[in-house]
């Protein structure tokens, strides 16, 4: 299970690299992109909802770039405590936020400064800023408080992660025991070979740190998740750059994985 980038692949510039890409999507989200982004695309691939969608500033739904639909698994309920753990512009965050209501709580976590300016400038727009928090950081070290989240919502970030046994145990750190992770994220049906994980071109376009989809449940057992189950599916690459740039027999896309802290 390739759960970790090879030695030959530097931590640091490939952060910068992926750091890099989504700064430009927050300037010019109509740019040339390896993956699909904005509100059409949500809709009509990943199945979240139009209305819902039209309800949040532009701002925001143009620069979404998610790969699946996390909140569909959610069961979010009024009160609750929610944590996006890379949210970018902030879309899952809002409609989390709308979820959750007055008396909840919504956290979210991105490296990316632009990202996060996009996503606070649009949950004060939208009327959310009371119950929105968007805080600087990175995954594998979430500056959030211990057993302080209800659920946890992740999407297209796993395989982003050089290190993804400490992403997850991050998430379970944070999760009250019993808490719910939605996880949607790229997955491949076979390993990629060691010169592939090797380039960090192949990580920043979602496919380099891509694990096997059966390799969810098993990774996500050992840090201490329980009920670990695929959800959806999700060609959320069909028609990108990405998937050009990948054997067929990979079979990149994405699936929608749930899970709960064990208690």
């Amino acid at each position: 299970m390739a759960t970790s980038c090879p030695s030959e692949l530097d931590v640091d510039a490939l952060r910068e690299r992926i750091r890099d890409v989504y700064t430009r999507v927050a300037e010019d989200p109509s740019g040339d992109f390896h993956f699909h982004r904005g509100a059409r695309y949500a809709v009509d691939v990943l199945g979240y909802d139009a209305d819902e969608l039209s309800a949040l500033p532009r701002r925001t739904t143009d620069r979404f770039a998610g790969v699946g639909n996390p909140l569909a698994w959610a069961a979010l309920e009024p009160g609750m405590t929610v944590l996006d753990h890379a949210c970018g512009a902030g879309m899952d965050v809002l409609i989390a936020a709308r979820r959750v209501g007055p008396e909840g709580h919504v956290i979210g976590v991105d490296m990316t400064p632009l990202m996060r300016q996009a996503a606070l400038l649009s949950a004060r727009e939208a009327g959310l800023a009371d119950r929105v928090d968007i805080r600087a950081g990175m995954f594998e070290d979430l500056p959030v408080a211990s057993a302080s989240v209800d659920v946890v919502l992740s999407n297209g970030v796993l395989n982003l992660a050089p290190d993804k046994r400490r992403v997850l145990s991050e998430v379970r750190r944070v999760l009250r025991p019993g808490g719910l992770l939605c996880l949607s994220d790229v997955v491949v049906q076979r390993e990629l070979s060691l010169r592939a994980r090797s380039e960090a071109e192949l990580w920043a376009a979602c496919v380099g740190g891509a694990l096997v989809e059966s390799e969810l449940s098993s990774l996500a057992a050992e840090m201490g998740f329980v009920h670990g189950e695929v959800r959806a599916r999700f060609a959320s690459f069909a028609g990108s750059s990405a998937e050009a740039r990948v054997s067929g027999d990979l079979r990149l896309g994405a699936v929608t994985f749930t899970a709960r802290r064990a208690l």
